[in-house]
Order: structure tokens, then sequence, then C-alpha cells
């Protein structure tokens, strides 16, 4: 049995390098970003501010359909991607790649933007609404609704089951693993107790739906992210003299390469470019299509909305969070004990940069509560992709199963899981980057259409419907409004059924628009 375990570790290992590797995930990660970036003229940079604004002060849009606010989809999506990666990850890529991968996460990070946008918008415009009345979306919908033929319902799929698969893994069993590990090291605690409290805990959340788990992330995301900030930039003004050179050695180094120092071993060009663009992309989770899941489920009047809320998780993960680790890192001069010392970098850079105890702790419980959130955000993405799958009959015995895991990952070794969770993430983002590309066409022209309109984001729900009015796309955007309606765009149910499920929910009776159930792709330029 431990050969087996062996062969299949080393095997997936393989495999997962392959995937993540310089020829296939990382350049089309990157390269779609890219592409995106420049078929939407960077709206990224010229739309952060206004996106801040809408979703972090305004917060919802009142009136509009949906599960959850605008604030707390975006802090759902926060809480899967703001996770261990931002820990662990950061020192991985610096203490493998040098200061320079610090670099070349930023520009991940903000290529990222684009893509993330992008599977936004499409996650909330072709979102449907299942038989309880609870918003479904994502790529899971939106590759078979935006693409025409088999191919769209492959990709679909494709995407469902992988995104099923990993959620078992990096959302829940590995979170659990280093929650475990982290509170037996820190404080001794016995892995079977904090599996039994994480276990309880994740299942009374996880019962309420998206609904109680939008109102955990809302209070427990922003606490947790700005705690660990403010331990960050405590560390950079005590050592605010450092931080000319700490940024000139990331500039430089991020296209020349590091020298060896200390116990680090020294890294070429292409190391530093190959695990910042992995490492910022495994952070932020940009072009893998999990945050459309979120965004699906938010009150919002218009898909664009949702999409440039949705784009600024990104910017928070890698520009606001990333960064703060990698400056730690670098100015307090960890990063020179290379590689082999990744797993506890952060937390000896805090702990050498903060008074006393207080490192520690905040590093301590930081990636407890980190972790815990990824737990919540993903047992949300699994859960959708298993009403894809096998309808609403099967979210409740998932919410149990996935709660009733996460004791096995805080109590049973995980090498092998590990290794399972780095291909399923990287095999549920190819279809996803795929149908970006495909529906490129109608992302931009619609983006375009509705910041014609509304620059501003603070346009009414009346206002949005007066120039929508008439509008390809539009009536079937509204359909996805319908309870049931997620049965009807998979052929699980009919069309006469959906309106007589919808009778059943007078407040969601909006007429379903049929002849725009699989619209194809005829939006593009």
């Amino acid at each position: 049995m431990d050969l087996f375990l062996e062969n299949l570790e080393k095997t997936l290992g393989d495999i997962g390098s392959f995937v993540w590797g310089p020829f296939l995930l990382i350049p089309l990660l990157l390269g779609t970003g890219i592409y995106l970036t420049i078929r939407l003229g960077f709206l990224q940079l010229i739309k952060l501010g206004p996106a801040l604004k809408l979703g972090l002060l305004r917060r919802r849009d009142d009136t509009a359909e949906g599960d959850i606010s605008q604030f707390q989809a975006l802090t759902t999506a926060l809480a899967a991607t703001v996770g261990v990666g931002n820990i662990v990850g950061v020192a991985t890529a610096i203490g493998i790649g040098g200061p320079g991968a610090l670099f070349w996460m930023w520009v991940t990070g903000v290529f990222g933007m684009a893509s993330k946008y992008s599977e936004a918008y499409l996650g909330v415009r072709f979102r449907t609404t299942d038989a309880a009345g609870e918003k479904s979306g994502g790529p899971q919908y939106y590759l078979q609704k935006g693409i025409k033929g088999p191919l769209g319902k492959i990709l679909a799929l494709t995407f469902a089951v992988f995104a099923f698969l990993a959620s078992f893994g990096i959302g829940n069993m590995t979170q659990g693993n280093a929650i475990a590990l982290n509170l037996q090291n820190s404080f001794n605690i016995t892995p079977w107790i904090t599996g039994l409290v994480l276990t309880v805990f994740t299942m009374i959340v996880l019962v309420g739906g998206i609904r109680s788990i939008g109102k955990v992330t809302a209070g427990f995301v922003p606490i947790m992210i700005v705690l660990y900030v403010l331990g960050a930039l405590y560390i950079l003004l005590a050592n605010v003299t450092e931080i000319p050179a700490a940024l000139g050695l990331i500039f430089t180094d991020a296209f020349t390469g590091t020298a060896a120092v200390g116990g680090f071993t020294g890294s070429v060009l292409i190391i530093a470019i190959q695990y910042g663009v992995a490492r910022g992309i495994f952070s932020n989770e940009s072009g893998m299509g999990s945050a459309a899941i979120a965004a699906a489920a938010a009150q919002t009047t218009h898909p664009v909305r949702q999409g440039l809320v949705s784009m600024t998780q990104t910017f928070i993960d890698t520009i606001i969070v990333v960064t703060c680790t990698g400056l730690v890192i670098v100015t307090t001069g960890v990063w020179q004990q290379g590689k082999d010392a990744s797993a506890t970098m952060t937390g000896e850079a805090f702990t050498h940069g903060l008074p006393g105890e207080w490192g520690h702790w905040i590093v301590t419980l930081g990636l407890v509560m980190f972790a815990f959130s990824t737990i919540l955000g993903w047992a949300y993405y699994g859960e959708r992709n298993v009403e894809r799958l096998f309808g609403r009959g099967g979210v409740m015995p998932y919410r149990v199963i996935f709660s009733l895991i996460v004791f096995v990952g805080c109590t049973v070794p995980l090498a092998v899981v590990w290794n399972f969770s780095d291909v399923m993430n990287g095999l549920m983002a190819l279809p996803n980057l795929l149908g970006l590309i495909i529906l490129s066409g109608l992302i931009a022209r619609e983006t375009r259409h509705y910041l014609k309109h509304d620059p501003k984001l603070t346009a009414t729900e009346a206002e949005v419907e007066e120039f929508m009015r008439g509008r390809e796309g539009w009536e079937d955007w509204k359909s996805g409004n319908v309870v049931g309606s997620s049965l009807t765009h998979t052929g699980r149910m009919s069309a006469v059924q959906a309106d007589q499920q919808a009778q059943h929910h007078p407040k969601h009776s909006t007429h379903v628009d049929r002849h725009h159930d699989h619209p194809g792709n005829p939006y593009d330029d």
C-alpha cells in the first residue's frame, strides 16, 4: 500500500508539474489575461476606483435579484482565495525564485484582474436559479449557454467534474491539514480535536447555504485581512529604511535572476518568472473560474457591475496581501534562507519584525482564519457544481459529506492529496480559459455598451433597464431569475415544468425566453 501511494504521489506530482509548468497553464493563464486586458481597454486600471467604491462602500444593489449582496459575494470569493497561498505560497515563490518572483506575482495580478472580471461577468450574465430559488452560475453554466453546440456542453461538464473533485482537495482536506498541523506545532493541540471543532463549525455554517456563508465571510474576511495587513505594515514601518533597497532588489532580480546568498541557492530568470506567475495565479485564482460561482449569487442590476466588483478581489489578494507578505520577507532578510525554509519563512519574518510573540500569533491565527475561510468558500463552489451535475437533491448530502471530510484532512497525512489538488485545480482552469477566449467578443462588446451609459457605476435599476431594453440577450439574462431555470438550461426540466415550478415562487415568475435557452456565441465582434 505504501508503495502504491508513493507511486501515485509521484505520478500526480509529474502531471501537476506539467499542467502548472511553463508549457501549458502558466502561458495560457497569463496570455489569456493579457489578451482580455487589450480587448477590454485596460479596464482593470481605468475602472478600479469606481469598482472599489461600489464593492466596499455602496456594497449592494438593493432592489436587484440575487441571494447575497455584492460585498458578500466579494468576501465569499476572497474567503476562498485569501488562504495558505498568501502566507506559504509567497514564501515558496521567493524562496525558490528569489525576490524577483514577487514582481511576476504582481504582473500576474494586474492581468489576472481582466480574467477575473470576464469570468465574473459571464457568471452573472448566464446565471440561473435552482429548484430551491437560489442562484446558480459559473463556468459549469456559462460555457454551455454561451458556446454553441456540443463543445460548450463538454467544456461545462468537464469544469463541473474537476471543480467538484477539487473542492475536496484544495478547498477542504489540504486546508484542514494546514490548520491542524499549525495548531499542533504552535499550541500542542491534538489534530483530532482540531478536526472535530472544524467539522462542527463548518457544518453549522454550510447548512444555512450561501446566505449563511455570505454573512460569516462578510464579518470574518475583512477582519482577518485587516489584522494581517496591519501586522505587516508595522514591520514595514519599523524597517522603512530597507524598503527602497528591497524594491530595487525585486525589480532588478525580476529580469536578471538572483545570485546565491546564505541558504538561498540562486535562481535564473526563467525560475523567477515560473514561480512568480504560478504562485500568483495559485493565490488569486484568476482565470480558474471559481470566483464566477460566487459572483453569480450577487444582487446586481447588471453583469458588468458585479464583474467589476469581483475584479477587486484579485487586487486585494495579490496587490495588497501578497505584497505585504513579500515585502516583509524581503525587508527582514529571511528570504536568504532559501526554499528549505519556505514553510516557516513568513512566520519567522513576522516573529523577527514584531515585538514579543505578536508575530507568532498573527501568522498562526492568520493561517487558521485564512484556511477556514477557504473551506467555506470552496464548499459553496463545490455545491454549485453538484447542483449542476446531480440537481438540487445532491446539495445537502454534499454539504454533510464535505463537512465530515474536513475531519479526515485534519487527521491524515496528505502528500498525495496536495498533488491531486494541484492537478484538479489546473484541469478545471483549462475549459474555463478556452471559454473566456471564445466569449471575449461578447464580454468586450457588452462591457463597452454598459460603461458608455453608466461610466461611474451609479445608475439605478430603472436607468439600467431603460438603456438595456431591447438589447440582445437582456431578456435572456432576466430569464435566469425563474426558479428551476437551472434545470431548463441543462435539459433536466422542460420549459413547461419550469413554468409550473415558477408558479410556486411568484417572486421569481419572470417569463422564460425559450428562444434564448442556448444562445451560442453570436456576439463575437
